[in-house]
């Protein structure tokens, strides 16, 4: 593990603009702070709406030479970055336990996931086809190309800090799009670490600003009423995110939203209760819990029920929750005192609805932010955890005697982000899909993020896809050329 104190010397502490590191305009800072220890790691500048608006001055004045680079040039930068961010691996997953609190390895997992989409979209670069064709009438020469949508607001989340960051930065490289990234204020080390890793591996100065600041929509708000931003990707809540659609509405900017879930997972008696036990501890305790992608209702078909409960509690009672650091630990700390405050309140509403505690159900003694892994049974569905993002490491389970029963529970949620089936019925695996309303879904995995995959949700869930050949249209806009055809008619 690399020495921490070196570590953090290496991260820039100020504000990224036009290809400068530099204070705050009015000398204004953020902390970061570990959860597992509550230790101070260190002290960033804080972004003003001046200063996202000098950001945004930056992104606009390269928007054009950046447009006209070369694909391949593009191309090799990415390349160049996804290489640089393997050489410092163990700094990046290092930097996301720290101020995350995730287990080191899976930091370390995170590390090549995120990796993935620099190397992804450098392969999209060049293969970003327009078409040539004639109109049916025979009269026009019809042109399809596709140009960058303009300069970008991305605002990514706590949980991913490198993952988030490079889903929605490589895409926008690749398109050829200046940005302002605005990172979590309680994560935002990585991201920093992260910009200066794009500096390295040659990205011109002013295509890529990065905006930490104490106050979101300090940034945001100046720069969505700004019209020379052209689009904003947020991952995020979907109330913020419903707010951001609002003020996006006045200047008809492109969004993608990437918002919240509450993923079933549903397991059918026909399954393999092994496979589906595993595949339910990844899509729960990914990441602890924190993920909008986490199997928030375990739906068990009622005949095995009872087995499925037994192995999953037998599962959760061998993990050990402690420092991510610690080369043993399975959960680390919840982000910050208030999350505990809410699994704990989840629970407790849960409890006084009937349901108990196989396993877990409390907060651990600090210092740090630690909650039980939890099973909870007996569950009625008019509780909170049925109904919410829990966003932590509790895992309710629900049962269903048929399959029209686990779809209509599945689709119960004004969500639809991911889901997850487990049957070794083929055909029913093709009924689930049909049936449920969700953008992803897992058949007999747990795990099915992958930056060749399009990625994103319906319903409450959010707008637009990334990665996979998805994610780079949605940086882009198609131009439609009608020449008139010379030998029309002859």
């Amino acid at each position: 593990m690399t020495d921490i104190s070196t570590l953090l010397s290496k991260v820039p502490t100020g504000l990224l603009i036009g290809g400068q590191w530099r204070d705050s305009s009015d000398g204004t800072t953020v902390d970061v702070d570990n959860p597992a220890t509550g230790e101070h790691l260190a002290t960033l500048a804080s972004a003003t709406s001046e200063d996202a608006v000098a950001a945004l001055d930056a992104a606009c004045a390269v928007q054009e030479s950046w447009a006209r680079t070369a694909p391949r040039t593009r191309s090799e930068i990415l390349r160049k970055a996804f290489e640089l961010v393997h050489e410092r691996a163990e700094d990046f997953a290092t930097l996301m336990t720290l101020e995350m609190g995730k287990p080191l390895a899976e930091a370390r997992g995170e590390v090549t996931y995120g990796a993935e989409y620099l190397r992804w979209f450098a392969e999209e670069t060049v293969r970003h086809y327009g078409h040539h064709t004639e109109v049916p009438e025979g009269t026009l020469r019809m042109t399809t190309r596709h140009k960058p949508v303009g300069p970008c607001l991305l605002i990514t989340p706590w949980n991913f800090p490198l993952a988030m960051a490079t889903r929605k930065v490589a895409p926008a490289i690749a398109a050829g799009c200046t940005m302002v990234l605005k990172p979590a204020k309680l994560t935002p080390l990585t991201a920093q670490y992260f910009a200066q890793t794009m500096a390295d591996a040659g990205l011109p100065d002013g295509v890529l600003n990065v905006v930490t600041s104490q106050s979101a929509s300090s940034v945001s708000e100046p720069l969505m009423a700004d019209p020379r931003l052209r689009k904003v990707s947020f991952t995020g809540s979907t109330p913020v995110g419903r707010t951001l659609l609002k003020a996006a509405a006045d200047n008809v900017l492109r969004t993608s939203m990437e918002l919240g879930g509450n993923a079933p997972v549903i397991v059918f008696a026909d399954a393999d209760l092994d496979v589906a036990v595993e595949g339910a501890m990844a899509a729960k305790m990914r990441n602890g819990g924190e993920a909008c992608t986490a199997g928030n209702r375990i739906l068990v078909e009622e005949s095995v029920a009872a087995e499925f409960t037994e192995k999953f509690v037998a599962r959760m009672e061998g993990l050990v929750t402690g420092d991510g650091l610690e080369d043993n630990t399975d959960l680390g700390p919840m982000i910050e005192a208030k999350a505990v405050d809410n699994l704990e309140s989840l629970v407790a509403d849960a409890v006084n609805l009937g349901a108990r505690a196989a396993v877990g159900g409390q907060r651990l003694d600090g210092p740090g932010n630690f909650f039980a892994p939890t099973v909870l049974v007996d569950v009625p569905t008019e509780a909170r955890v049925f109904r919410e993002e829990i966003f932590g490491p509790i895992a309710p389970i629900f049962t269903f005697r048929t399959e029209e029963e686990a779809v209509a529970l599945g689709n119960d949620t004004e969500y639809g982000l991911a889901s997850y089936v487990f049957t070794q019925d083929p055909a029913r695996m093709y009924r689930l899909a049909d049936g449920l309303e969700f953008g992803l879904m897992g058949y007999n995995s747990g795990v099915i993020s992958n930056a060749a995959a399009p990625f994103g949700g319906v319903k409450q869930s959010g707008l637009g896809r990334e990665g996979g050949a998805e994610g780079i249209a949605e940086y882009s806009t198609v131009q439609y050329i009608g020449q008139r055809d010379p030998y029309a008619g002859r």
